[in-house]
């Protein structure tokens, strides 16, 4: 699996709405600027995201973008699936009861297919928006390397 750069920008995107939350809505242009992003693109990734609920948008002069709810109950797979459809890296019919697989019974690469599936979900449904943030915010900092190993034994 091969993410493009809508999942690449969209999470980064993301990213930088969580970890300036308390600034209130961030306009596009802001967050192009900060992620070296074109507008025209993130504007495109911003709207998929508004539309699965994970963004809202606030008009005027003081406008613009925030996280909908909590960063820390959006996963970076919320994100990933909001702009990428589905994360399924091997949609293999030998899963199914019912299938029209006439390998399935005896198949065992199907077992490889769904560890690799499940863990790819595992992987990004355990990482939040926080997470990131306060990741991002370490690395500015010059501290990443505490913050990443402190997201890794709590996850």
């Amino acid at each position: 699996m091969k993410l493009s750069t809508k999942g690449r920008y969209g999470l980064r995107a993301m990213v930088d709405l969580a970890e300036n939350a308390e600034d209130g809505p961030v306009s596009i242009q802001t967050i192009a600027d900060r992620q070296e992003l074109s507008e025209k693109y993130l504007e495109q990734l911003l709207g998929r995201l508004k539309r699965a609920g994970l963004v809202t948008s606030v008009r005027g002069t003081q406008g613009g973008y925030q996280v909908a709810g909590d960063p820390a109950d959006i996963s970076v797979g919320d994100v990933l699936r909001a702009l990428e459809g589905d994360l399924t890296l091997v949609d293999c019919a030998g899963f199914e009861e019912d299938t029209a697989c006439r390998t399935a019974k005896h198949c065992v690469t199907k077992y490889v297919w769904r560890k690799i599936n499940d863990s790819i979900q595992s992987t990004v449904n355990g990482i939040s928006l926080k997470e990131l943030a306060q990741l991002s915010k370490s690395v500015q900092a010059g501290t990443w390397k505490e913050e990443y190993y402190k997201i890794r034994k709590e996850g």
